[in-house]
């Protein structure tokens, strides 16, 4: 019965510093992943806009498409036709579809630019996803590591557990703070 409370009472100290770090880490797991779940959401209604404003783009070309066909087309009527009102008529469509060719080509570009617009937002949001990612790589490693410390009374385990929690808060201030700490061959190993 001596051993028992000899080992009870030399454990105390490293379950309490266990527990400690669990609670810490856990919380701030937590935390992490309602602003990652937010940076998520962001991330997929940009993408979102992105994939219509593409879609708007196409459209747009294809409308081009059609009126410089239909331009073409009355270019070599207009060549043909004799002078007189289907001159005449020809004429007002030539510059009825010029209008059309002339706008969309406006609309294409503006449409282009703003499709484009959405890159660098996703891809800042992307990076910082990979922070809260990794961040929770190394805290769920911590807390695993912590765990295990337990069951085989190590304190060396214990500090490995600290490295570890220590890194992914790192990983998660930085994805909070701004900072631009990403790592890319660890971001590729995850993703």
């Amino acid at each position: 019965m001596e051993v028992e409370t000899k080992t009870e009472s030399g454990n105390k100290t490293l379950n309490n510093l266990v527990a400690a770090t669990v609670v810490v880490l856990s919380v701030f797991m937590a935390v992490c992943n309602i602003k990652d779940g937010n940076i998520v959401q962001n991330m997929q209604m940009q993408k979102a806009d992105e994939v219509d404003s593409w879609g708007e783009y196409q459209g747009t070309k294809l409308k081009l498409g059609l009126a410089e066909a239909t331009l073409v087309g009355l270019r070599v009527k207009a060549a043909e036709a004799p002078a007189g009102p289907v001159a005449e008529a020809v004429a007002k469509e030539m510059a009825l579809q010029q209008g059309i060719v002339d706008k969309q080509t406006k609309q294409a570009a503006e449409q282009l630019a703003k499709a484009k617009s959405y890159r660098p937002a996703i891809d800042t949001l992307g990076k910082v996803d990979d922070q809260f990612d990794m961040s929770e790589a190394f805290v769920s490693i911590a807390i695993a590591v912590a765990a295990v410390a337990v069951l085989v009374e190590s304190f060396p385990l214990l500090l490995l557990a600290w490295f570890s929690g220590a890194t992914g808060i790192a990983f998660g201030l930085a994805g909070f703070l701004g900072w631009d700490i990403h790592p890319e061959w660890l971001a590729a190993l995850l993703t």
